[in-house]
């Protein structure tokens, strides 16, 4: 092997391995922020808002790429992840197989996943799934922005891709924003939300 080679080899290694602790870096970040529930990632890409801070619910509701009409009425007593993403957006696609696999491991225990495309027509929204291999639903939002509208404030998702969780009672409980780089982050956090609706 060339020395070019085998530096190149090694140069990929070691990003890989350092992109990995990042992703721990993250989740154990979070599970050693303060105990008020409160916690804002070092980069400002995730927030958690602690359960008596959370305010009203979140009422919001559209139709699917399908045609089909749901709201969060559909979904109280459950925890919700939204994901704001459009098709041609690049962090969109990059997460879309993390967000699909999550939702492969936490649908059996009871959380939603819901896609909010801001953009599209449901033709291109249902390429994108095809392609991307997405399973759960998205609300076609590009008409009025009703669904975005509706989350404006305090936790608004003010960039594409953002992600929400959404507690039991529809409050917002966490915000990611961009690229959803730790997978693990987020299901650290979508297990305590979980936790706070069984206890």
């Amino acid at each position: 092997m060339k020395r070019r080679t085998r530096i190149a080899v090694i140069a990929v290694a070691l990003s890989l391995a350092l992109a990995g602790c990042t992703s721990d870096t993250l989740a154990t970040g979070y599970n050693s922020h303060d105990a008020n529930g409160n916690y804002l990632s070092p980069d400002g890409t995730t927030k958690t808002i602690a359960a008596a801070d959370r305010g009203a619910p979140v009422t919001w509701s559209g139709t699917t790429e399908r045609g089909d009409r749901i709201s969060s009425n559909d979904y109280l007593g459950k925890v919700v992840v939204l994901n704001f993403w459009y098709a041609a957006c690049g962090p969109c696609r990059a997460e879309a197989p993390r967000l699909e696999k999550l939702n492969t491991t936490y649908a059996p225990k009871g959380v939603v996943f819901v896609g909010v495309d801001v953009e599209d027509t449901a033709p291109t929204a249902l390429s994108f799934e095809q392609a991307h291999g997405v399973s759960y639903p998205s609300v076609l939002d590009a008409e009025d922005g009703a669904v975005k509208l509706a989350f404006a404030g305090k936790i608004s998702p003010n960039a594409v891709p953002t992600t929400l969780i959404i507690d039991a009672k529809g409050r917002v409980a966490a915000r990611f924003t961009g690229l959803i780089t730790s997978p693990s982050l987020v299901a650290t956090i979508l297990d305590a939300t979980l936790a706070e609706s069984t206890s």
